[in-house]
């Protein structure tokens, strides 16, 4: 009778053993899940701001002063393309305007910014062309037909050559319009502005290629 009666509590005790080790497994489940929830969100949360963080190697309105840009600090390249005009004139070379500031913009008959800032950049030209300052337009990737009525429709007097291929652009690092890029005396590039020019961003990049 004795035996009888321990064999229940027996079987009842091995029973109740196995409760606490599910208990602590899916405490441990739960732990582990909340931290590499808690992981996955702080990764999402810093690639979030990565993508909101304009990359260091462009500057949107303002001087190109990192050097991560390949062409910083370096001979602008040298280029020989013909110009876009009516009637037929000779290519126009860079390395002809030696000694002399470069503005270059980049720009395509397609490009809304390019549009907006078109009045400026010629008003801007008038400005400073007696202080032997040189304009040059590149029409990137674009027709002669569009690139002429682009230069009627805004009035645009300084020389501007055609980029059919790209491949100068593409040179300068440009992927998409309208980028202006400064030059000084010697044929450094000394900064760069990716998207619209504006009047302040202009005159504060002039400065350093008037020097």
């Amino acid at each position: 009778m004795e035996a009888n009666s321990t064999e229940p509590a027996i079987l009842q005790a091995d029973n109740q053993k196995p409760v606490p080790k599910r208990k602590s497994s899916r405490k441990r489940s739960i732990t582990i899940f909340t931290i590499v929830t808690l992981l996955n969100v702080a990764v999402l949360a810093f690639l979030w701001t990565q993508l909101l963080t304009p990359a260091q190697t462009t500057t949107q309105g303002s001087s190109q002063t990192n050097t991560n840009d390949p062409l910083i600090g370096h001979p602008a390249p040298n280029f020989t393309l013909d110009a876009l005009n009516l009637r037929p004139d000779a290519p126009v070379s860079l390395s002809s305007f030696k000694g002399k500031p470069i503005i270059l913009n980049i720009w395509n008959s397609t490009c809304l910014p390019c549009m907006d800032e078109a009045h400026l950049l010629q008003s801007l030209w008038q400005r400073v062309k007696s202080q032997g300052v040189v304009f040059i337009g590149i029409d990137f990737q674009d027709l002669k037909g569009d690139g002429l009525s682009f230069l009627k429709k805004y009035s645009v007097t300084y020389p501007n050559v055609l980029d059919v291929s790209g491949s100068t652009a593409i040179s300068y690092g440009v992927t998409a319009t309208p980028e202006t890029l400064f030059i000084n005396r010697q044929g450094v590039v000394v900064s760069r502005v990716i998207s619209e020019l504006t009047e302040q961003s202009f005159q504060s990049n002039l400065q350093l290629i008037i020097r």
